[in-house]
């Protein structure tokens, strides 16, 4: 009866010890089958998070004015008009004379409300007193910025010389006193080698930055203009082009 109570205890014990082999056993895969359940979440997220781009910023054009800086400059441009009509006419172009590197440039001008209102354009050289170019706008007026080309007129300018040039609203053709005017000044320049080197390397988008750090203006709101027409729905362009007008004074044409 001893051996068989020592033949029982002996195999109990060796049954409890077994079942605590196999408990440690599960004890110590337990933590590592909970790490792989807690690192594929991770994976999992890794592959579904998107890649996120830096945001592109878009580069405003800085105007650096010339510093030999010509006198004569922007006139007009405040609210006017008659009593059936009420708008702001401005010429896009700085208080001083600006300046270009093209033979025949676009100038631009602004009117805040549509009209019906005749409306010419002269550009006037001071060597003459004949205008250089004389033309009237086909009625109505659309409210906006509106571009002048000259070349669609054959016009050419000539380097150095200060010419002017200026937007009239003709409200009464027969007492011209009453024009509503508006007027800028230009004056050609011509290009170093390094500026020609630049532009051809440079990207289309470029064009405004480097004309504007150059002084030259009617070529920087050409180049910045063309771009918004080639993408009219693009805030970005419209903001460079509102940045470089409210750097010459025109903020409230840089709003519209």
């Amino acid at each position: 009866m001893m051996r068989s109570s020592q033949y029982s205890g002996g195999t109990a014990i060796r049954r409890l010890r077994n079942l605590a082999l196999i408990s440690l056993g599960g004890l110590l895969l337990f933590p590592v089958a909970s790490g792989m359940s807690q690192e594929k979440p991770a994976v999992s997220q890794e592959k579904k998070e998107p890649d996120k781009k830096p945001a592109t910023t878009a580069v405003m054009p800085v105007y650096r004015p010339p510093i030999r800086g010509a006198p004569g400059g922007r006139v007009g441009g405040g609210t006017r008009g008659t009593a059936l009509e009420l708008f702001v006419l401005s010429v896009l172009a700085p208080d001083h004379s600006g300046l270009t590197a093209s033979e025949q440039p676009s100038l631009y001008w602004y009117i805040s409300a549509p009209t019906a209102l005749p409306v010419e354009l002269t550009v006037m050289d001071p060597g003459t007193t004949q205008p250089l170019l004389e033309i009237s706008v086909a009625a109505p007026i659309e409210a906006g910025i509106h571009r002048l080309r000259l070349s669609d007129h054959g016009v050419r300018l000539a380097p150095g010389v200060p010419y002017r040039w200026y937007v009239a609203v003709v409200p009464d053709p027969g007492r011209r006193s009453r024009d509503i005017l508006a007027g800028g000044a230009i004056q050609r320049v011509n290009q170093s080698p390094e500026m020609v080197a630049r532009l051809g390397q440079a990207r289309r988008e470029e064009l405004p930055s480097i004309y504007a750090e150059a002084g030259l203006w009617y070529d920087a709101l050409t180049s910045m203009s063309e771009l918004i027409e080639s993408a009219p729905d693009d805030a970005a362009l419209r903001r460079q082009r509102a940045a470089l007008l409210t750097q010459i004074g025109l903020p409230i044409i840089a709003e519209r």
